[in-house]
């Protein structure tokens, strides 16, 4: 059983990957042209997105802010 600490982890994984599918949207980028702007392969943004990547480098993270003009803090509220 996962502690609480372990669960928030979770949580907040889950709602990273929502966050950068959503925000992604607003910008009105496909994954095809997030992958290009990130410079990461198009299977690691589906990943992300799906969840399957639960821990995305922080180099990975800090493009993928830059390409949607955010913080890191939006991606985990």
């Amino acid at each position: 059983m996962p502690n609480i600490f372990q669960t928030q982890v979770i949580k907040t994984i889950s709602t990273v990957d929502k966050n950068i599918k959503k925000l992604r949207k607003e910008k009105g980028l496909s994954q095809d042209r997030l992958f290009r702007l990130v410079e990461v392969s198009h299977a690691t943004i589906i990943k992300i997105e799906l969840g399957g990547i639960q821990s995305p480098t922080i180099d990975t993270i800090q493009k993928i802010v830059k390409v949607l003009e955010v913080g890191v803090d939006k991606l985990i509220k």
